[in-house]
């Protein structure tokens, strides 16, 4: 594990990134924006040089071959997204036992545009009391890394803000691919317009 953090501070100097803010040890961590399929190793360049090792959810069908031995060996986590109970329910059981525990979530769920992220980082933070930690990709600047981390108050609205507040100025590595951070369970909150 500790040729990890090596390995990981080598690359980004290589490539010239630079490295903001620190991992938390512990919660949800929202990778966003999700533009391209090298947010996941930005990702784990991020934790690698903070000596972090994380979970990453990714669809199923990249564990295919010779690419899925790699994904495991790297924290990579199968979901299937038509049925994500029992992967979910299996990782927060395991959360409870460790003091260390990361899991990662590509909130915008494709590496497209769309209208709305998927609410699964909030609802889990809310049942397992794991703080939201907003990790970034930003190409333009060619800046990664960690900002604030924040429990959710229940106020999805005020709570979706704060997140918007955070991303407003990250654009990813394909910025035509960005989804503004917003869930759809924002129009049934109280409140909202």
């Amino acid at each position: 594990m500790r040729l990890r953090p090596v390995l990981a501070r080598a690359v980004l100097r290589a490539t010239r990134w630079k490295l903001v803010g620190d991992m938390p040890e512990r919660g949800i961590l929202v990778g966003a924006p999700h533009t391209s399929n090298w947010d996941w190793v930005a990702m784990l360049l991020i934790a690698w040089s903070n000596g972090v090792q994380p979970q990453v959810l990714i669809k199923e069908s990249f564990f295919k071959g010779p690419v899925g031995l790699l994904l495991r060996a790297t924290g990579g986590i199968p979901l299937d997204r038509a049925n994500p109970g029992t992967t979910i329910r299996a990782l927060l059981a395991e959360a409870e036992g460790h003091d260390a525990f990361l899991l990662v979530i590509a909130a915008e769920g494709t590496r497209s545009k769309g209208e709305y992220w998927k609410p699964g980082f909030y609802r889990i933070s809310q049942q397992t009391g794991l703080p939201i930690a907003l990790g970034f990709v930003d190409g333009p600047t060619r800046t990664l890394g960690m900002g604030p981390s924040f429990h959710p108050t229940g106020d999805v609205v005020a709570d979706m803000d704060r997140v918007r507040a955070f991303y407003h100025d990250k654009r990813g590595i394909r910025p035509e691919n960005r989804t503004e951070p917003r869930l759809r369970d924002e129009l049934e909150s109280p409140g909202s317009s």
